[in-house]
């Protein structure tokens, strides 16, 4: 058994550049040909397998592979005995029912339909779910709006991102959504944390917040320093430390970064000046 954390990627598809992104930035060695299945990255212990998507729960799930990157819809579909442990917050996606107008209007019309889509497992957990037994399930790769138009189904289970393919097909959003997927850290169940999978999560987890965070500095009046605060409390709380100007003190803080603008604005309006942002590359803790 290898020493090393062993890892699966996503070898192509819409999860591969982000996922590849990611563990850049969190330092690790990547592959340099997308001919490349396995890199071994010796100085931070830890062994990278490119495999397709739909195969990594697979891999994780059976104990060949220690952890994984993959979709909650691929992990969900493949039934392996692995767990989610970390959402990762891209290739995001919906999944809906969908079919002719007068077909159904929730879930539990679909009692008896046969429901055509790419991920038989997801839609049968969510119809169990529900307890609504379908008339069949059709497994199909590819375009799935097809199928209503042979006759191969009466209703769809697919990814829709605004509803305006299904529009111009005449088919409408049957119901609630089936599940909301995003790209995903899975672990085999049986398979208890260690220092290394630790160290892994941290780093991706620090590269995450460090995207959704900035650093902002700058400097206040004393008198004015608890209504600064008030509005950039940020993180953890922030750094304050006196200037050598007589009555002023220079803050530090990690805001989101969605919202640094408007709290620029509000600083302003309180008296700070010498604002700056700074982006955040990583952190921990």
């Amino acid at each position: 058994m290898s020493s090393l954390l062993r890892v699966a990627v996503p070898n192509k598809g819409s999860l591969n550049a982000k996922a590849v992104a990611l563990l850049h930035a969190a330092g690790y060695q990547q592959r340099t040909d997308s001919k490349e299945l396995v890199v071994t990255d010796h100085e931070n212990g830890i062994e990278f397998f490119y495999l397709r998507p739909r195969d990594i729960a697979t891999y994780v799930g059976s104990g060949q592979l220690d952890m994984g990157i993959t979709g909650r819809d691929l992990l969900i579909d493949s039934t392996a005995p692995a767990e989610e442990i970390l959402a990762l917050g891209f290739a995001r996606s919906t999944f809906h029912f969908a079919g002719h107008p007068e077909t159904a209007q929730s879930v539990h019309d679909l009692d008896g339909k046969t429901i055509a889509t790419s991920y038989p497992a997801v839609v049968a957990k969510h119809l169990a779910d529900h307890g609504v037994e379908a008339g069949g399930i059709v497994r199909l790769d590819g375009a799935v709006e097809t199928a209503l138009r042979l006759g191969v189904a009466e209703v769809i289970a697919d990814v829709v991102e605004t509803g305006a393919t299904l529009a111009h097909l005449g088919l409408r959003i049957i119901g609630e959504p089936i599940m909301r997927s995003e790209a995903i850290v899975i672990q085999g169940q049986s398979d208890p944390s260690t220092d290394a999978s630790q160290r892994f999560l941290r780093r991706l987890s620090g590269v995450l917040v460090a995207r959704d965070y900035v650093l902002l500095d700058y400097d206040i009046e004393v008198a004015n320093l608890d209504r600064a605060v008030a509005v950039s409390s940020g993180k953890e709380g922030p750094t304050i430390s006196p200037l050598h100007r007589e009555g002023w003190s220079a803050v530090r803080v990690m805001v989101p970064a969605a919202r640094a603008h408007t709290i620029m604005d509000q600083l302003e309006q309180a008296g700070a000046r010498a604002i700056l942002v700074t982006k955040i590359q990583a952190c921990r803790g």
